[in-house]
């Protein structure tokens, strides 16, 4: 079993790659419970895919890549904002026009590229193999940032996610908070960009929470549990990403989807046994 264990780790590589995996496995579980609660799936996956021209243009410049991801992950962020904000469109709208849209920018300017399908398929499903010592010290820095942002804004997101007209009651600076929590999403998509890719962001941030809401209901609670799931996904998807030779940001996703699965399926068995059974005997006693 130690021998399991340990062999991975005489690679460098693949001890930078479990470092990667824990951070964000507890900084994308730890946000993407305040993502579940607030229904907001949709824009996690369309921030995450309307950051591709911003890492292409990083590529193309030998930038490194979360410098591209963050910068435009910050503007789509405020341009769903704004665009919320200013014209009568719903946010669903406007996240679908500018998903869309630059999603789309970003595939054109990668195809200038003679071999653009292998780099689009970099992309989309991750690296985390190829993570580099500076890749790891960005992921680190940016991933500290958002925890502490959250633990700094906690009550105010608390009320914020819970009751949003309690959170107007109380003269919450609301609109402030709407757009730290989109910058906080952008931030933590770069975080987990090099790890899932941008195909596979939005599961390592709706996975591990949605797994939680079924074993609890309180937030800090919520939140512990979430990140223990999705350090759990990452470092056993490393391994299963090892020994049976597949793509690391897959196997990541996958491990987490089992394990929502197994969650759901003890869930559903426990309401089962809690409900109490009506027979035709009770019916007519009563």
């Amino acid at each position: 079993m130690m021998d399991f264990l340990l062999e991975p780790l005489q690679y460098s590589f693949i001890v930078r790659a479990l470092l990667a995996a824990v951070i964000v496995g507890v900084v994308g579980s730890i946000l993407g419970v305040y993502i579940v609660l607030r229904g907001m799936a949709f824009l996690g996956d369309a921030m995450a895919h309307t950051i591709l021209p911003g890492v292409v243009v990083a590529f193309l410049l030998g930038w490194p890549l979360a410098i591209g991801a963050l910068i435009m992950g910050i503007l789509t962020a405020l341009g769903i904002g704004l665009l919320t904000e200013r014209t009568s469109l719903k946010e669903d709208t406007a996240i679908g026009v500018i998903f869309a849209g630059l999603f789309a920018l970003g595939v054109a300017m990668l195809s200038t590229r003679g071999n653009y399908s292998i780099d689009l398929a970099h992309f989309l499903f991750g690296n985390m193999l190829g993570v580099s010592p500076i890749d790891l010290a960005v992921t680190a820095v940016l991933g500290f940032v958002v925890l502490l942002l959250v633990y700094l804004f906690y009550k105010e997101f608390l009320v914020l996610s819970f009751d949003p007209v309690l959170a107007e009651t109380l003269r919450l600076p609301t609109k402030f908070l709407n757009y730290l929590l989109l910058m906080l999403i952008a931030v933590t998509i770069v975080v987990a960009l090099q790890v899932v890719g941008v195909a596979l962001i939005l599961a390592i941030l709706v996975i591990p929470a949605a797994s939680a809401s079924f074993l609890t209901h309180r937030l800090p609670s919520m939140m512990v549990v979430s990140a223990a799931i999705g350090v759990f996904s990452g470092v056993t998807g490393v391994y299963v990403s090892y020994y049976l030779n597949i793509a690391s940001g897959p196997a990541v996703v996958l491990v987490a989807t089992c394990v929502f699965l197994l969650i759901l399926g003890l869930a559903a068995i426990r309401n089962r046994r809690s409900v109490p059974v009506i027979t035709a005997l009770d019916m007519e006693t009563s």
